[in-house]
């Protein structure tokens, strides 16, 4: 069955968010594709945040690398004491979506030159040792996964801008995903930049470079999903304070 597990994590949950926006276009146009039969699965990491790595995570995947490769099934009888129990209660079901989707829709909107905290929780936590490669025979079980990584960027950041050096998000989110086993020919990156300048005076002037590079992450994100026309919903909002 054709999968999409779709992760938004922008702070701003009101309707003003453009990474949210963006996000939900292209999982409408991937949906209206598939039809019912595909598997959709979303996960708002603001309203529902991930809790952050303890000792009893630490410890257990400790156990774990020592181990060496060690089925999904296998990890529970590892855990040591009531805590190591609920940090692989928390991280299974994460892991498992994961595994699960065929392409994974993620909307990182850009805070302070990299993620926002709520991705960056899910992101330590599916990393649990092992939890990607195929315990029989090493091979990477995310290999064939798609990823789409959408961002809302405050201000330009793409090549050729004064500020390019000063993206890290892009290249550590490339990492990340490929140090999980990710091919990299699978992952692709669409960012809307200037998405303050209809929010701050001192930025109109970039309104029109704004409303260009939205007008392209729109239509990359349909042809992505799936649709070679434009999507029939055209209401985006394009102010995004937090960044999008």
């Amino acid at each position: 069955m054709t999968s999409l597990l779709h992760l938004d994590s922008s702070a701003d949950r009101s309707g003003g968010s453009v990474s949210r926006q963006l996000t939900a276009l292209f999982a409408r146009t991937w949906r209206a594709r598939h039809g019912d039969s595909a598997d959709y699965r979303y996960r708002d990491l603001a309203a529902e945040p991930v809790p952050p790595l303890d000792s009893g995570y630490c410890a257990l995947g400790r156990r774990v690398e020592q181990e060496g490769r060690l089925p999904a099934d296998g990890v529970a009888g590892l855990a040591a004491d009531p805590a190591e129990q609920r940090a692989w209660e928390l991280t299974r079901p994460l892991v498992a979506e994961l595994l699960a989707a065929d392409t994974v829709l993620i909307g990182a909107p850009m805070y302070n030159y990299s993620v926002s905290a709520s991705l960056k929780a899910w992101m330590d936590r599916v990393n649990f040792p092992g939890a990607f490669t195929d315990p029989a025979t090493g091979d990477q079980l995310l290999r064939a996964t798609r990823v789409v990584v959408v961002s809302a960027r405050g201000g330009a950041y793409g090549p050729g801008t004064p500020r390019e050096a000063w993206d890290f998000q892009t290249p550590y989110l490339r990492a990340y995903l490929e140090s999980l086993g990710l091919a990299g020919q699978n992952l692709r990156f669409v960012s809307a930049e200037m998405t303050l300048s209809t929010l701050v005076p001192q930025l109109a002037e970039f309104r029109p470079l704004a409303a260009d590079s939205l007008a392209a992450a729109r239509a990359e994100l349909t042809a992505l999903a799936g649709l070679s026309g434009p999507a029939a919903d055209t209401g985006l909002v394009t102010t995004g304070a937090c960044g999008g």
